[in-house]
């Protein structure tokens, strides 16, 4: 654990490596104490989706989204692995739960009951799996295993949760589960997955008509018909309630 030093006035001062994280001691009139996450350059550091304040994300975009990397493997072009790094917060652990592989590529995490699970595709072993990252063992546990071929592509391939789920939204006009269930119905191009409530979607819609406006679409799970729409956004704050902004 950092402890505070003070040293007397100079400009740097003292770095010390603990574990994974870089810890400076800059001294002057008071001592600031400062944690250097070192992700190797990756600045885009996120919240979690679903998180609790205590988990963030940050990858490279190596080859960009998912999406893109699939269509450089299919064009016959190398593709490597992405980095993903969690960053645990206060302590400022850093894990890489997947360590990369030419091939593989991760989407974006969740964080789901009580730990972070993550996408990974392999397209050389034309796979897709749902990995759940185990912070007090520091090991990864695979949740399910999918055949590529599931999904016609991987364009917003998402993880979303309440419970645990596999969605794609693809540029049709339609919106898929892919697991547990396997659900596919129309929707407004304008609309994208918010949150699931039991059989309840929770879609955010915008308009443009000619002022900016959103308003939330609730939807049955099974067929997708509209069960009711209201004026604003649902936000999902870090202590789980859902404040609607409107």
């Amino acid at each position: 654990m950092a402890i505070q030093i003070e040293i007397p006035a100079c400009r740097i001062k003292k770095i010390e490596i603990l574990r994974s994280i870089v810890v400076i001691y800059i001294c002057g009139t008071g001592g600031v104490f400062m944690k250097n996450i070192d992700i190797h350059g990756m600045t885009n550091m996120e919240l979690i989706r679903g998180g609790i304040a205590e988990w963030y994300w940050a990858t490279d975009y190596i080859h960009g989204d998912l999406y893109e990397a699939e269509e450089l493997f299919r064009q016959g072009h190398l593709v490597r692995s992405n980095r993903l790094y969690l960053i645990h917060y206060p302590d400022g652990m850093i894990y890489e739960p997947v360590h990369s592989a030419d091939g593989q590529y991760l989407g974006t995490p969740v964080y789901d009951g009580s730990s972070v699970v993550l996408l990974v595709v392999s397209f050389t072993e034309s796979v897709i799996r749902i990995m759940r990252f185990l912070h007090q063992q520091v090991e990864v546990q695979e949740v399910a295993r999918l055949p590529l071929s599931a999904v016609k592509d991987c364009y917003n391939l998402m993880l979303h949760t309440s419970p645990l789920s596999l969605t794609r939204q693809p540029n049709d006009g339609t919106f898929e589960i892919i697991w547990p269930e396997h659900v596919r119905f129309a929707i407004n191009d304008r609309e994208a997955l918010n949150f699931r409530d039991g059989d309840k979607l929770y879609f955010n819609v915008w308009y443009e008509d000619p002022d900016y406006r959103e308003e939330t679409v609730v939807r049955s799970l099974h067929d997708g018909t509209i069960l009711e729409r209201f004026p604003g956004d649902i936000r999902i704050m870090p202590n789980g309630e859902r404040w609607l902004i409107k």
